[in-house]
């Protein structure tokens, strides 16, 4: 997975067509979709358009909660294809836990490994995890198989807990909405951090993460933007930047759906 992505969140139709035309112009290699964006046929739409060959794209979608029951994750997936005009995609994910657990974590694990092994997507992964559903899910497949947890990182969430457990299984790490939707622009210990790099803000957040091994998939509509996150990679940021940053630290949850779990504290 390319460590830097264009996530496509909240984009819908035109917008999103555009947003990840403009990445792949760019040179991003790794698009981020899901079913409950209702964009997949818009991102499909771009990858046909861009004309970059299908080995060198990294496209991820993830399954929505209403399609974990016995037999509707597969054939959801299938329709997801369609609208991406893909045979493949590179990654799926489990969007969100079950709302309290009403599916077992079995039932729609077991699902998505059969997908990978049907060929429909070359690796397997969850969002929104908690350690307990984490644990579950590595019962059901094992770690080796979750290729990613994706979940929230930045500044002002950092998720330690979970982040932890993931690397101490072996299990990759993505974040989003890594750019706090634009807390982190203002933010004067980031700005302080940027000025001494001769970066912004948001260069400064994503490279935060970048330096952890944290993949991102920040979102944007303008040109100068993706370009701006994609210059990101190169910012090297020093230990005494990432101390004052892991201070920034202040619980500022932003995605919790009243479906949400009970998250780690």
């Amino acid at each position: 997975m390319p460590k830097l992505g264009v996530g496509t969140f909240r984009l819908k139709e035109q917008q999103a067509e555009e947003s990840v035309t403009m990445g792949l112009d760019l040179g991003y290699r790794h698009i981020d979709t899901a079913q409950i964006y209702r964009n997949e046929a818009d991102v499909g739409r771009a990858i046909a358009k861009g004309g970059v060959p299908r080995d060198e794209l990294y496209v991820t979608t993830k399954i929505w909660i209403d399609k974990f029951g016995q037999g509707k994750l597969i054939p959801s997936l299938r329709e997801s294809l369609d609208k991406l005009g893909l045979d493949s995609v590179d990654m799926t994910l489990i969007h969100w836990p079950s709302p309290k657990d009403e599916v077992p974590m079995a039932v729609y694990m077991n699902q998505l490994a059969e997908a990978k092994q049907l060929g429909l997507t070359r690796e397997i992964g969850v969002s929104n995890f908690t350690i307990a559903h984490l644990k579950q899910a590595i019962d059901a497949v094992g770690a080796q198989e979750i290729g990613t947890h994706q979940l929230e990182v930045h500044p002002y969430l950092q998720n330690l807990k979970v982040r932890a457990f993931c690397r101490e299984r072996g299990i990759a790490l993505t974040g989003y909405m890594p750019l706090a939707y634009g807390r982190v622009v203002s933010d004067p210990v980031l700005l302080a951090i940027a000025d001494k790099h001769g970066a912004t803000a948001a260069q400064v957040a994503l490279a935060w993460q970048l330096r952890q091994d944290i993949a991102v998939i920040p979102s944007s509509t303008k040109r100068a933007n993706l370009a701006a996150n994609l210059d990101a990679l190169k910012l090297r940021l020093d230990e005494d930047d990432m101390a004052r940053i892991a201070k920034l630290e202040d619980g500022g949850r932003i995605a919790k759906p009243d479906f949400a779990p009970a998250w780690d504290a």
